[in-house]
C-alpha cells in the first residue's frame, strides 16, 4: 500500500513512534519488504521577506510527504523544478534534518541513529549527485576519491594493496579502464565523471542509493549508457533506488513505481504502467502531455492547459495546492478549501484529488 499524505504542519507526526518500529499508514501497514518508510516528512527553510522590514518567512520545501520503497525496487520521484524532490532525497539520507515526520530505514528511525549505528547507516545508504563535476574533489585523483570511502568504512580489505585491488574492481564495474584511476576530474568527460560518482557510491557496498537527477547534466547518448549501467548494477548487486528526475521518459524507463510531487507534496503514486496509462491527478496528466513526442513510448494524452505559474512555496494556496492552475471542469470551492489526501483510486494507485473519485474520472471529464 502507498502512504497517505500528511495534513498538518511541522512536527505533526514527529515523536509519535518508537525507534525501530516504522509507523503504520492510514491504508494499513507498509509492506513487509519495505526498506525505506517515510511518514509525514516536513522540511522548511528560513527565507528573508520584506527587505526593508527585515521579516522572515519559511520556504515550505517538503510538506507532509509519505512514501515507502520496497527492497530491490526503484521508486521514481518526479515533478517540476522546485517541487521538493531533491530535498526529500536528502532528508531520507539524513543529509538534511527534517522539521517534522520520520524516516525509517530497515526498521530504524534515521533521525535517532547515533555512533556506530549511524556510521553503518551511512555505509548502507549512498547518493549519486546530479552534477558529476561538482560532486568530486578536484584535488583528488579518481583512485584517491574511491579509496577514501574504503578507508572510512573499512571495506575492500586491509592495507593499501587491498584497497587498490578494490578500486580496480569498482572501475571495471562502472565501465572505466584501470588507467582512469590516475586521472583528475577535469581530465574526464561528463559521462566518465558520473561513472566515477557511481563507483564512489558503490564503494561502501550500500543497499540503498538515492539517484538525484543522475543523468540530467549529460548528453542524451551518455544518458542511455548511465541508465543501463544503473539497471545492470541493480540486478547484479540487488540495490534499491530512489530515482529523482524531471524527465518522464527516464522515469518510465527505470522505475517500478512512481510518485509525483507538486509544491512539496506527493499528489499521485502508482506502479509505472498504470500511472503512465491512466493518470488520476490533473497535474500528472499535464506533465505527461508536456513530454516531447519523440520520447513517448505511449500515445500522447490530450493537451492540458494550465493557468498561471506555480504558486510560491513561501505562500502556498489554501486547500489543494494545485487548484489555482487546475483545468478540471468540476473544480469548485472544495478544492480551494480542503487539502486532499492520498486515497486509493485503483489497486496500488493513489491520488490526492477531490475530483478523481471514480475509475478514469480525471481522464474522461471533458478531455481532462
Amino acid at each position: 500500500m502507498s502512504p497517505r499524505s500528511g495534513r498538518d504542519g511541522p512536527g505533526a507526526a514527529a515523536g509519535g513512534t518508537k525507534p525501530g518500529r516504522p509507523p503504520a499508514f492510514d491504508e494499513g501497514p507498509p509492506p513487509d519488504d519495505a526498506l525505506v518508510v517515510v511518514r509525514d516528512l516536513v522540511k522548511r527553510f528560513p527565507a528573508r521577506s520584506g527587505w526593508l522590514e527585515g521579516g522572515r518567512e519559511s520556504v515550505r520545501a517538503v510538506e507532509g510527504v509519505s512514501l515507502h520503497i520496497r527492497s530491490g525496487e526503484t521508486l521514481g520521484l518526479v515533478g517540476e523544478s522546485g517541487c521538493g524532490k531533491s530535498t526529500t532525497g536528502r532528508c531520507v539520507l539524513g543529509l538534511l534534518t527534517p522539521d517534522g515526520g520520520s524516516v525509517h530505514f530497515d526498521g530504524a528511525e534515521v533521525g535517532e541513529l547515533q555512533g556506530a549505528a549511524r556510521v553503518r547507516f551511512r555505509r548502507r545508504a549512498q547518493i549519486v549527485f546530479q552534477d558529476p563535476f561538482g560532486s568530486l574533489n578536484p584535488r583528488l585523483t579518481v583512485g584517491e576519491a574511491l579509496e577514501e570511502p574504503l578507508r572510512v568504512h573499512r571495506r575492500g580489505g586491509e592495507g593499501r594493496s587491498a584497497r587498490e585491488r578494490r578500486v580496480a574492481e569498482l572501475l571495471e564495474m562502472v565501465g572505466l579502464r584501470p588507467e582512469h584511476r590516475l586521472r583528475y576530474p577535469h581530465e574526464l568527460s561528463g559521462g566518465q565523471r558520473q561513472r566515477v560518482g557511481i563507483a564512489r557510491a558503490l564503494a561502501p557496498e550500500p543497499e540503498f542509493v538515492v539517484c538525484d537527477e543522475p543523468v540530467s547534466a549529460l548528453d542524451v547518448s551518455v544518458q542511455a549508457q548511465i541508465l543501463n549501467l544503473l539497471s545492470d548494477l541493480q540486478d547484479r548487486l540487488g540495490l534499491t533506488y530512489l530515482f529523482i528526475a524531471h524527465d518522464l521518459a527516464v522515469v518510465e524507463h527505470v522505475s517500478d513505481r512512481v510518485a509525483v510531487m507538486y509544491l512539496g507534496r506527493v499528489v499521485e503514486t502508482a506502479p509505472t504502467g498504470p500511472l503512465f496509462d491512466g493518470p488520476r491527478h490533473p497535474y500528472t496528466r499535464a506533465l505527461l502531455a508536456s513530454a516531447p513526442a519523440l520520447v513517448r513510448s505511449r500515445p500522447a494524452p490530450a493537451p492540458v492547459p494550465l493557468e498561471g505559474e506555480p504558486p510560491s512555496p513561501l505562500r502556498p494556496p489554501p486547500g489543494c495546492p494545485f487548484h489555482p492552475r487546475c483545468p478540471h471542469p468540476r473544480r469548485d470551492d472544495e478544492c480551494a478549501r480542503d487539502l486532499p489526501t492520498l486515497e486509493a483510486k485503483a489497486a496500488e494507485h493513489f491520488a490526492a484529488c477531490h475530483k478523481a473519485d471514480v475509475e478514469g474520472s480525471v481522464r474522461s471529464a471533458e478531455g481532462v
